[in-house]
């Protein structure tokens, strides 16, 4: 399992269990209902029959269209109970669709049907290749009780657990067995959770009964006279909530209060400019404000893992809402798409952190060359790995005006990632015992990494090491894999040595640095004391470091801290981080 920020910390092989403490970067798709058959669009479900062996795989594949035009998926396989599958590299070329399932080793291509209401091509996983179509389904063709089912509460629910400011979204399987007997499975959405299994799961009458042992939760609740409704309560370590679901194959809306409507008060563009050196070009958009021109400038850097130009995880979209917020009061506001992600081009998966440096120097570069920015007035934003890249930056050009760190590290590679990993082992319940053996674990797995480069050799050891530590229990073989994809990649191999610390004693511009009290994946004491001490021993005359009471990682107000909280919460940005940015942008913009 992983936190919700993307790469920083996937070495964290085990995590502990409680009250849904399992977390993943990754959010099942909102599915949008779908146009009439016959429309040549992907977005909606599709299903299939896969042989395996003897056996039938029944999958339902789940499209969606986000913003920027491209499409998102999940695949379930409901023989398996496993739901919300992420898929990968999703794309099509005139009647072609191919995509990948990484976390399994497998890829499928086919091509349309005449009618549009269907796909017909091969799925590939390993030395096999075996036919598989796909068909349309219509809008809310699962969320009807099945032909074939024992109890009235087969099917597929919506509901949401909702209080001081957290909504997390739920979603029930409710399926029989070969033996008639109730089974079900239940996903949490907005934290990446995705088939915990149901045990005692009943029915009599009106009233239905499940619980979930992996996170000590029990349901109960009493169906209505329609069968569409199922009004209950959940209880979890002894606190009871109401919980009600609706019969739907639709996920409940995302609530996202801060995310801005159009029309905004401000210009908003699209653009590309290249990184020359790297022969890339670097997708964006730059949003600037109403009246006289030249403006200050804001470039944002984002945190680590594939993500585009609104750092978007978890269903939230922290660089939208933060750009929307600069802009309105007065600065303009570049962010763009990572190398290879969105609509930048470039190899994501080979690039380092010294490489993501470089497309920032290009933003650096372009803004300057803008006729309404000011370029003796633009500085750098950068969120985590962000908060790494730009004292990069600002140490290799003399045109960075400033810089503000959000969550920046101020510790090595390898020590924040222990550091974090016992943080959120420790917020989640987890014994001294088993954290002190994980960091063991993890130690290991580290020298490892340094030591094997053969990506093949590494694999079969760290597999070896797995198995002798008895983390196989708690890491399946498809999180090992990826697992072991990331960690053999170049951005991590350069990432669990790098030291932040002499960028730091190089930068002279004026520096801001924020941490959330609550942070557990860059702790704000250790770190922010490193960088304090960096920017002393540079002589630097101009910086403020500030730990900002009751924000974690995302500077959400947030419970606890814990990554599984972060989809959960609404609030995407507390007020209070958005105007210390902009404050002190603002102070160091003015004339």
């Amino acid at each position: 399992m992983k936190p919700a920020n993307g790469r920083l910390a996937l070495a964290i092989f085990f995590f502990g269990r409680a009250a849904f403490s399992t977390a993943s970067a990754q959010t099942p798709a909102v599915h949008k209902p779908q146009r009439q058959p016959g429309s040549a669009t992907l977005e909606g479900q599709w299903s299939g029959s896969l042989p395996a062996g003897e056996a039938i795989l029944h999958l339902v594949l789940h499209i969606s269209k986000v913003e920027d035009g491209s499409f998102k998926a999940t695949i379930d396989s409901l023989d398996q109970g496993v739901y919300g599958i992420e898929v990968t590299a999703l794309t099509r070329k005139d009647s072609t669709l191919h995509f990948n399932v990484s976390s399994v080793g497998a890829s499928y291509e086919g091509k349309f049907t005449a009618d549009r209401n269907g796909i017909e091509g091969d799925w590939t996983q390993g030395s096999y290749s075996l036919p598989l179509v796909f068909h349309r389904q219509a809008a809310g063709a699962r969320a009807r009780k099945p032909s074939d089912a024992v109890a009235s509460a087969e099917g597929v629910w919506q509901g949401a657990l909702e209080g001081n400011g957290m909504r997390l979204r739920l979603q029930l399987h409710v399926s029989h067995d070969d033996q008639k007997q109730l089974v079900a499975a239940l996903d949490s959405p907005d934290q990446g959770v995705s088939g915990l299994p149901a045990i005692r799961v009943s029915q009599k009458g009106a009233g239905f009964h499940f619980e979930i042992p992996v996170v000590r939760g029990v349901y109960d609740g009493t169906l209505n006279a329609a069968k569409v409704t199922i009004t209950g309560s959940w209880t979890q370590n002894s606190v009871e909530q109401k919980l009600d679901f609706q019969r739907s194959d639709q996920l409940l809306e995302l609530v996202r209060p801060q995310n801005p409507a159009k029309p905004y008060p401000y210009q908003e563009e699209e653009v590309i400019f290249t990184n020359g050196k790297a022969k890339i070009s670097l997708a964006g958009t730059l949003t600037v404000p109403r009246g006289p021109r030249p403006f200050p400038a804001a470039i944002l850097l984002s945190d680590s893992g594939p993500h585009d130009r609104d750092e978007s995880l978890v269903g939230h979209r922290p660089f939208l809402v933060l750009a929307d917020h600069l802009t309105r009061k007065g600065i303009a506001v570049l962010r763009f798409d990572k190398r290879g992600i969105g609509k930048s081009t470039g190899d994501y998966a080979n690039a380092t952190t010294e490489d993501f440096a470089s497309d920032a120097e290009a933003a650096l570069a372009y803004l300057k060359a803008h006729q309404e920015i000011d370029q003796k007035k633009i500085g750098l934003i950068g969120h985590s790995e962000g908060g790494m890249i730009a004292p990069l930056v600002a140490t290799h050009s003399g045109d960075v005006a400033w810089i503000v760190l959000l969550a920046g590290p101020g510790l090595k590679g390898e020590d924040n990632l222990l550091l974090q990993s016992e943080r959120i082992l420790k917020t989640a319940g987890v014994n001294d015992e088993q954290i002190a053996s994980t960091r063991e674990f993890n130690k290991q797995t580290y020298a490892l990494v340094r030591q094997e480069r053969d990506p093949a050799t590494l694999q079969a050891k760290l597999s070896d090491l797995v198995q002798s530590s008895g983390m196989s229990a708690s890491l399946p073989p498809a999180a090992f894999e990826s697992q072991v994809r990331m960690m053999v990649s170049p951005w991590f191999r350069f990432f669990l040595d790098y030291d932040p610390l002499p960028a730091l004693q190089r930068t002279m511009c004026p520096v801001l640095a924020l941490h959330g009290e609550k942070d557990l994946q860059a702790p704000p004491k250790e770190n922010l004391a490193k960088i304090r001490k960096a920017l002393e021993d540079a002589g630097n005359k101009d910086f403020q470091t500030t730990e900002l009471p009751g924000l974690n990682h995302l500077f959400q107000h947030g419970p606890t801290g814990s990554p599984t909280e972060y989809g959960g919460i609404q609030e995407t940005m507390a007020p209070e981080a958005l105007n210390a940015v902009s404050d002190w942008v603002l102070r160091h913009t003015e004339l």
